[in-house]
């Protein structure tokens, strides 16, 4: 069986390398780019993030990132977003009192965790859906959070013949989603390339689904 070809969206982000580098060990050909026409047609797309809101989605115009996310989703092509990189995919998000526009593929709007202790750093477990495919083999595992921010609410009004999403929460102070499968859209608010072989499990299982 061929491996399928993965592209890491290449925007400045940082922790691109080990994103890579887990990929590579679940099994895909990947390479790291923003260049148009490989992001079309490759297998997979992965849209890393780590910091803020606004500064990864400036980042993202630099390289017309949304345009090229909407194109593939428009298509039924699959993308992953992980961390930031699932948070810019709602509408809007709110940072220290500044809102600023997602990507919109989700409605709702992305907030400061209410919780003792932030940023959420460190292993957590999470609550995921039976039918999950993400999570087949490892929903009773911990992954790796770093985070301040998160979507504490989902509002997409989903229809037949259309699929309910598979949604998957955690907690840190209050309820959270750790994780969204969406159609050909999907994301993490954990890195699973932080997360040990449960994360690389995570990665392998979305690659069948390419």
């Amino acid at each position: 069986m061929t491996s399928p070809t993965v592209v890491v969206l290449d925007y400045g982000s940082g922790n691109v390398h080990s994103a890579v580098k887990a990929l590579e060990l679940a099994g895909a050909n990947v390479e790291l780019t923003a260049d148009r026409r490989r992001v079309a047609e490759a297998d997979g797309l992965l849209v890393p993030g780590v910091g803020a809101f606004s500064a990864v989605m400036k980042a993202l115009e630099k390289v017309n990132g949304a345009e090229m996310v909407d194109r593939r989703l428009a298509g039924g092509r699959p993308v992953l977003g992980i961390c930031v990189g699932m948070q810019i995919l709602f509408e809007h998000g709110i940072e220290r009192g500044v809102s600023t526009d997602g990507l919109g593929e989700w409605p709702g709007t992305v907030t400061d965790l209410s919780a003792p202790v932030v940023p959420h750093m460190g292993w957590n477990t999470v609550q995921a859906p039976s039918d999950s495919v993400l999570f087949n083999g490892v929903a009773q595992e911990r992954f790796y959070f770093v985070h301040s921010y998160a979507a504490q609410e989902w509002t997409l009004d989903v229809t037949p013949p259309f699929p309910q999403p598979r949604l998957t929460w955690a907690e840190h102070g209050t309820r959270f989603l750790a994780a969204v499968e969406n159609g050909p859209l999907s994301a993490t608010q954990f890195h699973p390339e932080k997360s040990g072989a449960p994360g690389i499990r995570v990665l392998s299982n979305w690659l069948a689904t390419l």
